[in-house]
């Protein structure tokens, strides 16, 4: 289809890990329609992602996970919003019926979004196939528009970061441990204890490692104890790097910097899958096949067990148990080189 898509809003809900694996659908349409102009509604928590990419015109946010009326209100701002923008194409993801509706409401020309109950609505339904990775289940919203290839998205950093310790560039792991607290406050757990880090981190150093650590406020926590720890903290090898960058755009261009990064299925995993980094990643109650990118520099470290990958499809929370996530040092060191 050759449309006229001269405005185009985007609309796709979640963390930045979500925003990440949306932007290559927003890329794809791009080189379709290169003059367009795109906006993306997201949550306000992710709107940090516009300084990763610049293909991103605008953005529009929306506390969709408001209590009560509130969230209600905050949709209908958003298509009073629409209407004054006057947007000629609106794609959204969402397997929710309500999402047609609201496309419908937006009075877009040209609608699309994943086939529902409703989505008679839209001028394009879109089969979900949600056992593929999450970057190409987006993707396909945009193939009403035209053929263009899957890539993962190109993400922005600064070459000339200064890095504050002198180990030098591709000469240190990067152990990014936490996960989002929003994630943490609704009982889902992706990550290892403590306790892991502190006897990974030392393990490394005793092998000669350069390790850095990062993390922002919602790893306060975890990283606070890992720093405290004087075996640790008084390497000359280890530095901590915990809330000294100020933005994603510093903590994506000191991730290039690294020759190594060490996390969970979190934010800085796929932004560290877009940087085409080697990357170690933990993964516990997820499920890697729908989020992990095939590359060869990504090896994923697993528990066996029959009962994982659980979240989501079986459970909306860890169980009490959480056998997934207790990791060992040796899980992950017998699986680096």
């Amino acid at each position: 289809m050759k449309k006229n898509c001269n405005k185009v809003l985007f609309i796709n809900y979640g963390g930045i890990g979500d925003e990440i694996l949306f932007l290559p659908a927003i890329e794809g349409f791009k080189k379709l329609y290169p003059n367009s102009k795109v906006t993306l509604c997201l949550e306000p928590r992710a709107k940090g992602v516009k300084g990763l990419t610049n293909i991103i015109d605008d953005i529009i946010t929306v506390d969709i996970k408001a209590i009560g009326i509130k969230k209600y209100i905050n949709i209908l701002k958003l298509i009073f919003k629409t209407w004054f923008m006057g947007f000629d194409t609106v794609i959204s993801s969402g397997k929710s019926p309500f999402v047609a509706i609201i496309l419908f409401l937006i009075r877009a020309k040209t609608k699309v979004g994943y086939k529902t109950k409703t989505s008679k609505l839209l001028n394009f339904e879109v089969p979900l196939n949600e056992n593929v990775y999450a970057g190409n289940m987006y993707f396909d919203l945009i193939k009403p528009f035209g053929d263009v290839n899957f890539e993962l998205p190109k993400i922005n950093f600064d070459k000339n970061f200064n890095l504050p310790f002198n180990f030098g560039e591709n000469n240190f792991i990067l152990i990014h441990p936490g996960v989002s607290l929003m994630s943490v406050n609704k009982g889902i757990f992706k990550c290892p204890d403590t306790n892991f880090w502190i006897e990974t981190i030392k393990k490394l150093l005793e092998k000669g490692e350069n390790v850095v650590i990062a993390g922002g406020p919602d790893d306060n926590e975890t990283v606070n104890k890992i720093i405290e720890n004087n075996e640790i903290s008084s390497n000359p090898k280890f530095y901590s790097m915990f809330n000294k960058t100020k933005n994603l755009y510093e903590l994506t261009s000191l991730m290039n910097k690294a020759k190594t990064i060490i996390c969970c299925d979190s934010a800085p995993f796929h932004i560290a899958s877009a940087l085409n980094k080697e990357i170690y990643v933990l993964f516990g109650p997820t499920n890697e096949s729908k989020l992990v990118y095939k590359s060869d520099n990504i090896k994923v470290i697993t528990k066996n067990l029959d009962c994982r990958p659980c979240l989501w499809h079986k459970r909306l929370t860890n169980c009490e148990n959480s056998a997934c996530i207790k990791f060992q040092p040796d899980d992950l060191l017998g699986c680096m080189k």
